[in-house]
């Protein structure tokens, strides 16, 4: 429906012939015409060479005869060391406080929000914007007085009355001759003018972000330049993915990805996806299919949009004010000299007493061989036998029969070895372990026992088998829970287990199909209670091994942060792969948690397929 509204909204509208001189070369190469202004669009209008490089990358978009035009803004951004400075925040406060609102776009003051505009009619904004610039460019303020406004939801800096009133004009100027010229409905902005550099971020971050925004000198030099940036419109409310590793499709409905790569996603559209994997659309070629995400890290909304022109306020041989001062809500604080945001509020540096490292298993044999794993691996008399590499060597006894195992698999090789890189990796970092806590499924135990071994540390530290550490009991397929190995058969098959620890949430508390406000609930207890058992004996780091909903489910809750809504949590566990990692650390002054970056870095690798040489090789 949302489509059918965008072609209504452009198919009746003239479409007429740009004189444009990068537009005869395309039409010379036989493109047609309506095609060669969307490449030159896409581009920013900047060279034949990378329209056309456009083109050849969309041979195959099925959308290249739509005619949706792009949106566009206009914004007023700063450059030179105050940009500067500007990032080194984002940088910083994206560090200590993680990803906030602002940090979609670079630091601009909006001039005109976003509006539609024809293709062929593109260059007459590019005409205005520097008609409008030069008719602006004595009365253009030779410095902008910034003052920092903070509130539990926004941090930004506020432009002094008499300045805005200037970028008013300025803005209404071209909202007008645009609408005028270029046949767009173009609104000036009519909100308190603003830099904005934190938005919807927790309430308890306030402080952290308003002691680093004072380090930012608003009277540094700055030439200030108002910039026409476009946009798919398509895709405006899509998550953006950027591609770390190239990606060669094995089906016809998987999308072929380069590294860098900008992936469109619609998180509405990824239900029924399988796991580790989501359906996207590639900005580069504009081809849509499955890739695994896992190949992808987020990337921000401003990293698709195309700048097309800026005019620059030559503001040079004006003076800027020698003692500049920050005021925060009218409260004035002179800076002097400006201070890297880096050296602010050293949180790594505190005081520590515990550490909690939540870790999801390692890959699990039905994640590579699917739910009939175990069919494949029984003989006629129902005995086990490897029937690839990748199968573990053997099964652990069970007091019932092996059929149990098809509801609580065990780790693939590949996740006992990816178990083991994890431990060895903690080594290396000289990470001290001190408790060991897993939930009864099989595949955490065997998590918990590699990373152990891989820490050198298995003869040592017993595991805690704790039933209230096990996933979601609604996302088990069989709707029932699962018969887990009883503590004295994971001790008889030699895994380390501490068999004087006592559940918190004993085995018969666990409910099928429980509703998400209970999982939240019980989740909840048991962190609380895991931290409260485990005394403070100085950096110690408690490892909890769960399940990919276990991450947020414990840290969370644990860093004083609200729960998702069901919906939510349900598309963000989907992104956490085998071995993902949150950490948390325990602030000795404020008796807090914070999450801060896991102590070693995260492991990714690529599919490897089953091999049939005769079927291979051999076939004619």
């Amino acid at each position: 429906m949302a489509e059918a509204q965008l072609y209504a909204k452009v198919a009746n509208k003239h479409r007429g012939r740009s004189t444009s001189a990068l537009l005869e070369p395309l039409l010379a190469k036989g493109f047609p015409a309506h095609i060669a202004q969307k490449a030159l669009v896409a581009t920013g209008q900047k060279t034949i060479e990378d329209a056309v490089k456009w083109l050849h990358s969309h041979c195959n978009d099925p959308s290249l005869d739509d005619p949706i035009p792009q949106e566009y803004a206009l914004y007023l951004c700063p450059t030179g060391r105050l940009h500067s400075r500007l990032q080194d925040f984002w940088k910083e406060s994206k560090r200590q406080c993680g990803k906030n609102r602002a940090h979609e776009v670079f630091p601009h003051i909006t001039l005109c929000d976003f509006f539609t505009c024809e293709d062929q009619k593109v260059e007459l904004l590019y005409d205005i914007l520097k008609r409008v610039g030069d008719s602006f460019s004595q009365s253009f303020p030779p410095s902008i007085s910034l003052t920092l406004h903070a509130s539990p939801s926004y941090l930004g800096f506020f432009i002094d009355d008499s300045q805005a009133n200037v970028l008013k004009r300025f803005a209404a100027a071209f909202s007008s001759e645009a609408s005028a010229l270029a046949d767009c409905h173009v609104k000036p902005s009519l909100k308190q003018f603003h830099l904005t550099l934190a938005h919807r971020f927790y309430p308890h971050h306030q402080k952290t972000l308003e002691q680093l925004a004072k380090c930012i000198n608003p009277g540094e030099p700055c030439q200030w330049v108002a910039a026409l940036y476009s946009r798919d419109m398509r895709f405006v409310y899509y998550q953006r993915l950027r591609a770390l590793f190239q990606y060669k499709p094995q089906n016809i409905d998987e999308l072929m990805i380069n590294a860098g790569d900008l992936i469109y996603v619609d998180p509405a559209q990824q239900s029924d996806v399988s796991e580790g994997w989501v359906i996207g659309t590639s900005h580069r070629t504009g081809c849509r299919g499955f890739l695994p995400e896992n190949y992808t890290e987020r990337a921000h909304e401003a990293d698709t949009w195309v700048k097309h022109r800026e005019y620059v306020f030559d503001t040079a041989s004006r003076s800027f004010p020698k003692e500049p001062n920050v005021k925060l809500n009218g409260e004035a604080h002179n800076l002097g000299v400006s201070r890297s945001v880096t050296n602010v509020l050293p949180l790594q540096n505190a005081a520590l007493r515990r550490a909690v490292l939540v870790m999801r298993h390692g890959e699990r044999v039905d994640q590579v061989f699917g739910k009939s794993w175990l069919q494949q691996c029984l003989t006629a008399d129902g005995k086990y036998y490897r029937a690839d590499l990748n199968f573990p060597s053997s099964l652990p006894r069970q007091k019932d029969s092996m059929k149990q195992f098809e509801c609580d698999p065990p780790l693939s090789c590949c996740g006992i070895f990816q178990s083991r890189l994890i431990g060895e990796a903690l080594l290396d970092q000289e990470v001290t372990v001190s408790y060991v806590y897993s939930s009864p499924a099989l595949r955490c135990v065997q998590t918990a026992q590699h990373v152990l071994q891989g820490l050198k540390l298995n003869h040592k530290v017993r595991i805690r088998v704790e039933p209230g550490l096990f996933e979601w009991t609604k996302w088990e397929a069989s709707r029932a829970i699962p018969n887990f190995m009883t503590v004295a058969e994971l001790v008889e098959a030699s895994y380390s287990i501490d068999t004087s620890y006592r559940a918190h949430f004993p085995l018969s508390s666990l409910v099928p199909s429980e509703s998400y406000e209970d999982y939240v609930s019980r989740s909840s207890a048991v962190i609380k209670q895991i931290t409260s058992a485990c005394p403070n004996k100085g950096k110690g780091v408690i490892l909890i091994v769960g399940h990919g909903s276990s991450l947020a489910s414990l840290t969370r809750v644990l860093a004083g942060l609200p729960s998702r809504d069901s919906g939510d949590f349900a598309q963000m566990v989907r992104k956490i792969p085998s071995l993902g990692m949150c950490f948390c650390e325990e602030q000795k002054e404020e008796n807090k948690w914070q999450m801060v970056n896991p102590p070693v870095k995260t492991l990714t690798h690529g599919a490897n397929a089953a091999f049939d040489w005769r079927n291979t090789i051999l076939e004619d």
